[in-house]
């Protein structure tokens, strides 16, 4: 029997294909540029013979449904699934929450209407999230699906961190509030820091740094969230891809009165041509961390400003927890980019973050300790793994 796991971005769709017994991955892939001319879907299988087998193709995918079809048709062709009913169950990753849902949980018909009412709190991902549900009740309606929300690891954070200084009644009424987002990330990469410290989960005071094209970070006290740098919406708190992060909400009543500008574009402005993209027309780190060592300005000032706002991020949360134990680095920016990490933690030796340049520069798949001797604080790079995080859960619900 088998585990699906789906984590449905807004125009891509990564999935994992787990052994119920033991979690071992049997397959893996990312079909992205969803809705694009061209999409490419990309996936790793093990063979009967238990060969690894790579397989890319480019073709034009038109939604997530199309998506489906094609990672469900590929399963059936290289035998990696070849009947649905092989399933003993599937796991979603489903950004919003709310304040329905606090844990992982079964879906069901009154699950998925809640979860379209919250569609509002996230118009871009609930929508191909529900299409994944969707999709798995058609074609298979006697397995059971569990959906894991983004937004539950942070459901922990105390009212007077989550609230906004506006009126009550906004929350009373519209549920305006601090939801937070990264959750399985951020639950997955501390759990594993606490087992590779060898501390309690409960024990543990961490900062976790979750940096990808979506970035975010979280105050674990504890074994508990009690902050987390995204809002409302994932649009507030570090510098993203395109997504413009903490600003002053000023600037929008200005823009509204000197060029006019409407809702619509307000909102394609902050979330699709800010952030490093707004700053230097680029919204790759890798691309950015080359254009800026060979001296582009643009680029240089955009790597600056990513890494001074998660640097006033790491001095913020220390002094809400009163120290931490470790800092961890994950996501795609997080686990790779050196110069990133460096840029972040200089100038924090005295509030016990101090970087061994050289360790910050070996490469590892597994857990890697970046701090000098004399560091009180660990720093740990620590890969993330939503999918497994999202296949735990599921199994531990599905039984």
């Amino acid at each position: 029997m088998k585990i699906l796991v789906m984590n449905s971005g807004s125009s891509s769709l990564k999935f994992q294909l787990f052994n119920k017994e033991g979690l071992t991955v049997v397959a893996s892939g990312l079909i992205g540029a969803i809705g694009e001319p061209l999409g490419l879907v990309s996936i790793r299988y093990l063979d009967g013979k238990g060969h690894e087998q790579h397989i890319e193709l480019k073709d034009r995918i038109v939604d997530h449904r199309d998506a489906i079809e094609i990672m469900m048709k590929l399963f059936q062709e290289k035998q990696i699934l070849s009947d649905v009913t092989q399933l003993a169950g599937v796991g979603h990753r489903v950004v919003h929450g709310g304040e329905a849902f606090h844990e992982p949980t079964l879906v069901t018909n009154d699950v998925l209407t809640e979860i379209h009412k919250l569609t509002p709190l996230a118009p871009l991902h609930n929508p191909v999230n529900i299409t994944g549900i969707e999709v798995v009740m058609e074609k298979v309606p006697c397995v059971p699906q569990v959906a894991v929300f983004d937004t539950a690891f942070h459901q922990s954070i105390p009212e007077h961190a989550y609230l906004y200084a506006l009126p009550y009644s906004l929350y009373k009424e519209q549920r305006v509030r601090r939801y937070g987002f990264h959750g399985t990330s951020h639950a997955f990469v501390s759990k594993a820091a606490a087992e590779y410290l060898g501390k309690p989960y409960e024990d543990l005071k961490c900062i976790t740094l979750h940096l990808g094209n979506g970035a975010s970070a979280a105050a674990i006290d504890h074994g508990i969230c009690v902050d987390t740098s995204m809002g409302f919406t994932p649009l507030e708190g570090l510098v993203m891809g395109t997504r413009c992060g903490d600003l002053d909400p000023a600037i929008l009543f200005y823009l509204v009165r000197e060029i006019g500008m409407d809702i619509n574009e307000m909102d394609t402005l902050l979330n699709k041509k800010s952030g490093l993209k707004g700053i230097c027309g680029n919204n790759d780190m890798r691309s950015i961390s080359k254009l800026a060592e060979a001296g582009d300005r643009q680029a240089l000032l955009a790597f600056h400003i990513f890494c001074y706002r998660i640097k006033k991020y790491i001095g913020s949360y220390l002094a809400v927890l009163g120290g931490a134990d470790c800092l961890i680095f994950t996501g795609g920016i997080g686990e790779n980019a050196v110069s990133v990490r460096a840029t972040c933690l200089a100038g924090l030796e005295n509030l016990g973050l101090t970087l061994d340049p050289q360790k910050n520069n070996n490469r590892s798949d597994a857990i890697m300790e970046i701090q000098s001797d004399s560091s009180p604080c660990k720093i740990l790079v620590v890969p993330t793994n939503e999918e497994l995080e999202i296949a735990h859960q599921t199994l531990a619900l599905i039984g």
